[in-house]
């Protein structure tokens, strides 16, 4: 059966009785966005024998179309194999299906970026251990309209307080994002639940946990399927951190549990709270790498702006039971639930490299059998444990380039451009007259 044929069998909305026509190969490039191309259905065979070229500048263009590195290798191609085994159709694209891509060199060519490759090379540092990564991320957005009155261009979908929690036409008019649960939920992408969160049009979608490339495709499929069908309803999605001053950020949690012979390899009925040493192991290795892991979860300037006290972000490196204060907080339930929560991560953040760099750190703190500090119980913004977390974007990039183990772990072809592009952004935001610099100082000084 060839590749075109397959389509047929790939995972759909029942309700979906149009034909595919196009298949959308897409990936990640550095900062998490989805590029690609569409390939008409009658070239899909082709297209996943040969792959598909790209110019490899992608993985270093900045978010103002600045392509940061390249030049001095002549703007080489990067080959985007279509994995077949991701393919789905859109429910909201009728007639489009779309299929992840794995990144590669052409010929003898450099070896590129390779974000979902990045998770593969941290599962299988696990393996060798006989253990198992499983993730769920939660993903928080704001849904905005376009407002040419409003400050920066933006208003906010629904703008009501205390809408928290609430469900239905009130907290989502229009049911756009009941309609995206449903749809990723019908393609097996494991969508569960929605709900306005706590912000002013700030929504969650709960992703079921997976194995750890399969977490980071779902969130990756998640951002994109938000952000496109907000497009087709006029609105613009954002997984920005901090798009307002007046409301808090958009957070990026990660669940982590290890399996070994499908059982939970931290559930230990006899260990300290019920937890076994590797989920403490593991919290220690991710408590090292911390100002390192700050770079890839909050890869923005804006995402500093929600790491502060009483933000239910945390600003140090500390761990906690049940404690949401905290770096990691090893949530109550036992038994197969029993993980650890990464609660630092911004809604910018890239999933593959965000769960990549989380497991090569826990990683570490395994293979050498750390532990950590004393849990902090109580309010971790005032407890003075642990280290204070890097306060700007440059910080946390000098700590990434320093950590040689983590930098190690994800690369050169990954590190060296993720760097360069994002301080290339910091210099760019240096020279920049903010708005807030004219109202402060324009009439006055």
């Amino acid at each position: 059966m060839s590749i075109t044929e397959a389509i047929a069998n790939a995972t759909r909305d029942p309700a979906d009785t149009e034909p595919i026509t196009t298949v959308r190969v897409l990936y990640s490039d550095l900062h998490g966005v989805a590029r690609g191309k569409d390939v008409p259905v009658s070239e899909f065979d082709e297209a996943t024998e040969h792959g598909l070229a790209f110019c490899a500048a992608v993985m270093s263009t900045d978010l103002r179309h600045t392509p940061v590195l390249g030049g001095e290798r002549g703007f080489p191609d990067l080959c985007a194999i279509p994995d077949v085994s991701t393919l789905v159709s859109l429910p909201w694209e009728p007639g489009v299906a779309s299929v992840l891509a794995d990144l590669g060199p052409i010929g003898d060519g450099p070896h590129p970026a390779d974000p979902r490759g990045a998770v593969r090379r941290a599962v299988a540092g696990y393996r060798e251990l006989d253990l198992e990564p499983v993730l769920a991320p939660e993903l928080e957005f704001f849904l905005c309209r376009r407002d040419p009155d409003a400050p920066g261009g933006y208003s906010r979908y629904v703008d009501r307080l205390s809408m928290v929690y609430t469900v239905g036409p009130q907290a989502d008019p229009l049911g756009v994002v009941r309609g995206i649960t449903e749809s990723l939920s019908r393609l097996g992408l494991g969508a569960f639940a929605v709900n306005h969160e706590f912000m002013n049009s700030q929504f969650e979608i709960n992703l079921r946990h997976a194995d750890a490339l399969t977490a980071a495709d779902r969130a990756f499929r998640l951002k994109s399927a938000v952000k496109d069908v907000a497009a087709l309803n006029g609105l613009v999605a954002t997984f920005m951190g901090k798009p307002f001053n007046d409301q808090g950020g958009s957070g990026a949690h990660f669940h982590v549990s290890l399996q070994r012979a499908d059982a939970n390899a931290f559930d230990d009925p006899a260990g300290d709270h019920g937890c076994g040493p590797l989920v403490t192991q593991l919290t220690a290795g991710v408590l090292a790498h911390a100002p390192a892991l700050v770079a890839l979860l909050n890869p923005t300037i804006n995402a500093f702006r929600r790491l502060v006290p009483d933000s239910l972000a945390p600003t140090h490196a500390i761990w906690g039971w049940d404690n949401r204060t905290a770096f990691v907080r090893i949530p109550s339930e036992r038994g197969r639930a029993t993980r650890a929560e990464i609660r630092v991560g911004d809604g910018s953040c890239n999933p593959y490299l965000a769960i990549a760099g989380i497991l090569q750190a826990g990683l570490d703190g395994i293979r050498r059998e750390l532990t950590p500090p004393p849990a902090t119980g109580g309010d971790g913004y005032r407890a003075q444990h642990g280290d204070e977390l890097p306060r700007t974007l440059e910080q946390a990039l000098d700590a990434l380039e320093a950590d040689e183990v983590l930098s190690g772990a994800l690369g050169p072809e990954i590190v060296e451009p993720f760097v360069a592009v994002k301080r290339y952004e910091i210099e760019r935001h240096r020279l920049h007259v903010s708005e807030w610099e004219l109202e402060e100082y324009l009439q006055h000084l």
